[in-house]
């Protein structure tokens, strides 16, 4: 053991703030993470509902296809005349033109197709008619793509009206690349609609339940709470909820399957809504989460579609009703309906969200009606408002001016951001205060599933637990992920259709959550080394511009050196420049060269000549991979962005809302002094910011005490690429003998991560140990992750 570096004392009667609900999980059904992911259902498009507003290549027979056996023949296709529900319009006929072995259809199902294993049992359902009598009955089978049959049973379909047919189907072998077959002979046509077959063992055996090893890899987190429906899924749509294309709105996705609508996902594909409202309340109940609902506030920022103020009634009815939803008793008429579905006793609701990471004015409008009518009726909820997609800038302090103004009980935060940008910003919350609106982290993750990624998120996590005076909840988004339905990266869990595994991400949330503790305790380092970094290293590199779906005009560049007085005038380059998308014949980059001043300011001006969005201009470029830039006209022509690349990952340092016009000429003016950034449109200032470089601290640590138990959990997280060895003090611990467990994640790679073959690469060791005294050294190994429970020797069983 190396040379005692210094101290760590804990303070074990010194208590702080209570931690609260502070660690929980998200869920959005991006990445197929419901259909084909949580939700258990192995069919897919079982109500042949697909349709190119979904996504371009949908239509109703997405993910079937016609079978003929034996020279049967058979027209199969999808009709709407005689629908099984009004809200579920289409099923498909199957009209038998010479019955052969048989004809009908097959399910393609999810991934490589319909998994099943060997013993175990599946619920098939449908819901059947024909055209005339018949005795003819139905074979429903198993089959691999190969034509190995694993199950098979036969339902004789004799009405001539929708009726619901169940089976039971038990597997003879495991194969992860089945088809769902239905044949049928005789005369006639063959209607069928609603075509499902279930796991009979879903998670804790609920029906139209949830995929068992997914469902457990998060309930063994042991989150405080959930968030859901979304993200982006749920104010990106229509306002009607009646379309095909609307917002989420909760009041669909309740009840009988027949009657739940089919709806498109913004992230391109449908959503069945089998996994609704009720099923999210049961799960957040069966593992023991507080649910966080998210409901749309009106607007809808990705099409500035606006409710008008004096139509919000039946928006902000939505919330009071989800609220009786979940807490009214059965005299209440959402109480009611709860019960109905059978669940007569509350769910219960501490949080309702309104609104998703939401820009704009016409969002924090409309959130005051929300925000007054909630508390009027229900003045102990805690309601979230939000402060849009980005960590600084102009939406992010409307969004906090709109909190303190209304007196919102916490603010939504999200960022997705380099590992450099979490380490630099490890005490972006020790300034916070405590009467302030609280903090809800709602998304966040530093871009990467390698054990680098995970460790910077677990020092960062320290500090979130720190000021939890100031910090009430947060999550890591986005949770789940099929890999081969991918729409974002990185994702906590990833899966096909018959595995699952957890990144190192999921392995240090899970420890967050489990050793979350109660309360706070004062806990000191004594000694260490100094915090390492360069933090006042100027920006250097080379100064480009680039046109992002459109073509510019650029012009009268000047490059000023600030402390030197040194003027470059930059007019004889080659100024038009446009996206090669756009306007192939163009030169795609404009280079300005090296600059190595410390001090500078670049002056341009810029007309847009073309296109739909705006002009990035890369500064401190050392290659395409590393600088930062400013984008004017981001997103969809919304923004005015600066950010930051680190080797390959961008951080959105800050963003205020911009919109580019066409053939308007702007003056541009980029002002860089030191690592501090301004921004200026025509003379006003639009964009500040600091490119902070990491400090990183000799070690991060936080302490809390989990008051059933009295155990004290000290976590401790050591970045640097060497071993730290210090002295832990546990001070007016009330045992000289002192038992406990380490938890611990140290010896990989940086870039190490989990896979299929190898799940649990990196994932915490667990030993424990007794005996040990109140103070004793322990080395921190390099690049680790460590959290102890200490307990008396009394408290050992």
């Amino acid at each position: 053991m190396s040379e005692v570096q210094g101290t760590l004392r804990v303070h074990t009667q010194r208590k702080g703030a209570l931690t609260g609900d502070l660690f929980g999980i998200f869920f959005e059904d991006l990445n197929h993470a419901a259909d084909g992911g949580l939700y258990a259902e192995l069919v897919h498009n079982r109500s042949f509902e697909f349709d190119p507003i979904d996504r371009k290549d949908y239509h109703a027979l997405t993910a079937w296809e016609k079978v003929e056996r034996g020279g049967g023949s058979a027209d199969l296709k999808v009709e709407d005349t005689y629908p099984l529900h009004p809200r579920n319009k289409h099923y498909a006929s199957i009209e038998v033109l010479s019955e052969g072995a048989g004809v009908g259809l097959m399910n393609l199902g999810f991934n490589s197709g319909v998994s099943v294993r060997q013993g175990e049992s599946y619920v098939f359902s449908m819901y059947a008619r024909r055209d005339i009598d018949s005795d003819v009955p139905v074979s429903i089978s198993i089959e691999d793509n190969d034509g190995t049959m694993y199950a098979e049973t036969l339902i004789a379909v004799n009405a001539t009206e929708w009726t619901k047919y169940e089976a039971r189907l038990t597997a003879r072998a495991t194969s992860h690349n089945g088809r769902l077959v239905i044949l049928t002979k005789g005369k006639g046509k063959l209607y069928l609609d609603m075509v499902s077959l279930f796991p009979e063992k879903t998670f804790n055996h609920r029906s139209n339940g949830l995929r068992a090893d997914i469902a457990a890899l998060l309930a063994d987190m042991k989150p405080k709470f959930m968030r859901f429906p979304g993200g982006c899924l749920v104010h990106d749509g229509s306002l009607n909820p009646e379309d095909r294309n609307s917002m989420y709105r909760w009041k669909n996705t309740i009840g009988d399957l027949v009657q739940r609508p089919a709806r498109r996902n913004n992230w391109q594909y449908n959503q069945t809504l089998g996994l609704g409202y009720y099923e999210y309340f049961l799960f957040c109940e069966d593992i023991g989460a507080k649910p966080i609902p998210v409901l749309p506030g009106g607007y809808d920022p990705h099409h500035h579609r606006i409710v008008p103020i004096e139509e919000l009634g039946p928006w902000i009815d939505d919330a009071l009703d989800l609220i009786e939803f979940a807490c009214g008793d059965v005299s209440s008429v959402w109480g009611a309906i709860r019960a109905e579905l059978g669940h007569p006793e509350p769910f219960g609701l501490a949080y309702i969200a309104i609104g998703n990471e939401e820009v704009g004015e016409p969002f924090f409008e409309r959130y005051a009606y929300f925000h007054r009518a909630i508390k009027e009726k229900y003045p102990e909820m805690k309601i979230i408002n939000s402060s849009g997609p980005f960590a600084a800038g102009g939406e992010y302090e409307r969004g906090w001016e709109s909190a303190r103004e209304h007196g919102s009980d916490l603010v939504d935060e999200h960022y997705y951001q380099s590992p450099e940008w979490f380490l630099a910003n490890y005490h972006r919350y020790d300034d916070f205060k405590s009467d302030d609106p609280k903090v809800f982290l709602g998304e966040y993750a530093s871009i990467g599933n390698t054990y680098y990624n995970a460790l910077v998120e677990a020092a960062f996590m320290t500090g979130l637990e720190k000021n939890a005076h100031a910090v009430g909840l947060a999550c890591y988004a986005p949770t789940l992920c099929n890999v081969d339905y991918v729409n974002w990266k990185p994702d906590m869990i990833w899966f096909n259709n018959h595995e699952v595994f957890g990144t190192p991400n999921y392995y240090v949330q899970k420890l967050f959550m489990i050793h979350q503790g109660d309360q706070l305790l004062q806990t000191e380092a004594i000694g260490l080394p100094l915090p390492e970094g360069i933090t006042d290293k100027p920006i250097e590199g080379n100064i480009t511009f680039k046109a992002n779906r459109s073509s510019f005009l650029i012009t009268e560049m000047k490059l000023l050196n600030k402390l030197t007085g040194e003027m470059k005038m930059l007019h004889d380059l080659n100024n038009e420049i446009a996206d090669p998308a756009f306007h192939a014949e163009l030169p795609s980059e404009l280079d300005l060269g090296l600059t190595q001043w410390s001090n500078f300011t670049l002056t341009c001006k810029a007309v847009r000549t073309g296109g739909d969005r705006g002009l990035i201009i890369n500064f401190g470029k050392i290659d395409d991979h590393t600088h930062l830039s400013w984008e004017i006209g981001g997103w969809q022509n919304q923004d005015s962005l600066i950010g930051s690349k680190v080797a390959g990952r961008n951080s959105i340092l800050t963003q205020s809302m911009f919109a580019v016009e066409s053939n308007k000429e702007y003056t541009l003016t980029l002002e860089v002094v030191g690592r501090k950034i301004r921004a200026f449109i025509d003379g006003d200032l639009i964009n500040k910011t600091e490119d902070k470089l990491p400090l990183i601290e000799p070690l991060y640590y936080s302490s809390t005490v989990e008051l059933a138990t009295g155990d004290i959990i000290l976590k401790v997280v050591n970045v640097r690429d060497q071993s730290t060895n210090v002295e832990v003090v546990l001070d007016e611990f009330p045992s000289n003998s002192v038992a406990g467990e380490i938890f611990e994640m140290a010896g990989y790679l940086l870039s190490d991560e989990n896979s299929f073959e190898e799940p649990l690469k990196v994932s915490p060791k667990h030993t424990t140990f007794d005996g040990w005294g109140s103070s004793f050294q322990y080395e921190f190994p390099k690049q680790s992750i460590t959290v102890f429970r200490f307990k008396t020797n009394d408290d050992r069983g």
